[in-house]
């Protein structure tokens, strides 16, 4: 499986992930041969990436850190909430429960884990996905760092309802690509105190989920919103939700921006540490993600182009690459691989999309 930009696919290509919508429904399903009409649609969808499988990367795995059904269930949870919220009814602060329980145990069953799926997000469940997602990296973190069970739970809780507060926003606010102007970035910010509070009166709720939403966009020098803390007047548990919102916004589109490929966004975390985010967290972080996720296409300084198809964990910038070469006059095609920890003067110059 290889991870494609929905403006390189043809027709012919066979879907290796399935596509799903806001809900968690399927949209377009794994095996499904795309055709001119899938790929045009793809496009009005605003999905910029997919996972297609062929003959020659079909042996490439890319494992979701969570399961194909948990991560449904989260996306339909996250969605009925924001529209209880949305109507003037109390969220099922249980049934949120329910499901970050059920994304801790898919984190806690794996001994080692990195990062290295590429969500496929249309233009319906990006904010949805995004609330996912950012709960998935925080919960990885929180085990990373050692936090208990009840820690964990609050931890991914306030994660997956970090960004609640939007519901009070205007749609074509929270759906704007261009850039904010001051005044509606005045009124974006108010997100944080919003998601407070409808959180902080929830009593089957840990109130620190409360103050992980009114506090994930503070930042370790002070410089972040609403009230500016700094330092040891940040809970650590909201620095956490902070970085995994912060990277995941990076690497997709979102409210006031569009995305930038992994490595370029962990060389951004790596810059905020001990500015926006403790050196620790930075670090850990780091350990988790892949800077070249599996599956993507790269270019390297010899001129060639391939395939991540592996990742070395100690070293997340030098992963496994192979080159598909055509043998002249054959109707096969062979592999070259380089393992970039043992190929030390060659290295990749830039991601191919």
């Amino acid at each position: 499986m290889r991870q494609v930009s929905v403006n390189r696919l043809q027709k012919g290509d066979v879907l290796g992930r399935t596509i799903f919508s806001h809900n968690g429904r399927s949209l377009l399903g794994k095996g499904v041969t795309l055709t001119q009409p899938y790929i045009d649609r793809l496009k009005e969808l605003g999905i910029s990436i997919v996972y297609v499988d062929d003959d020659e990367t079909k042996d490439i795995v890319i494992e979701d850190v969570i399961s194909e059904e948990n991560r449904r269930e989260a996306m339909n949870s996250i969605e009925h909430s924001a529209e209880a919220v949305r109507i003037g009814k109390d969220l099922n602060g249980f049934q949120v429960k329910k499901t970050v329980n059920n994304i801790i145990g898919d984190v806690l069953f794996q001994e080692k884990i990195f990062l290295s799926l590429t969500d496929m997000r249309s233009y319906d469940n990006q904010v949805y996905a995004h609330s996912v997602s950012v709960c998935v990296l925080a919960t990885i973190l929180g085990k990373a760092l050692g936090l208990d069970k009840d820690t964990l739970e609050a931890l991914a809780v306030g994660a997956l309802l970090h960004d609640i507060g939007t519901v009070k926003l205007p749609n074509e606010l929270v759906a704007k690509r261009e850039a904010f102007t001051p005044k509606e970035n005045d009124l974006y910010k108010m997100h944080t105190v919003h998601g407070f509070e409808i959180l902080r009166n929830k009593p089957e709720l840990n109130l620190l989920s409360a103050h992980i939403a009114l506090q994930h966009h503070e930042w370790l020098n002070g410089n972040g919103y609403p009230r500016k803390l700094s330092g040891r007047h940040l809970h650590v548990l909201a620095q956490i939700v902070g970085l995994a919102d912060f990277y995941d916004n990076l690497v997709n589109d979102g409210p006031g921006h569009s995305r930038i490929v992994p490595h370029e966004a962990c060389e951004i975390v790596m810059g905020c540490a001990n500015k926006l985010f403790s050196q620790q967290l930075v670090v850990t972080f780091l350990k988790h993600v892949a800077a070249y996720p599996t599956g993507c296409t790269v270019k390297l300084n010899t001129g060639e182009v391939g395939i991540v198809v592996d990742q070395n964990k100690s070293l997340p910038m030098r992963p496994i690459i192979r080159i598909l070469i055509a043998d002249k006059g054959l109707a096969h095609v062979r592999a070259k691989e380089y393992n970039l920890v043992e190929d030390l003067t060659t290295f990749i110059v830039s991601i191919v999309e």
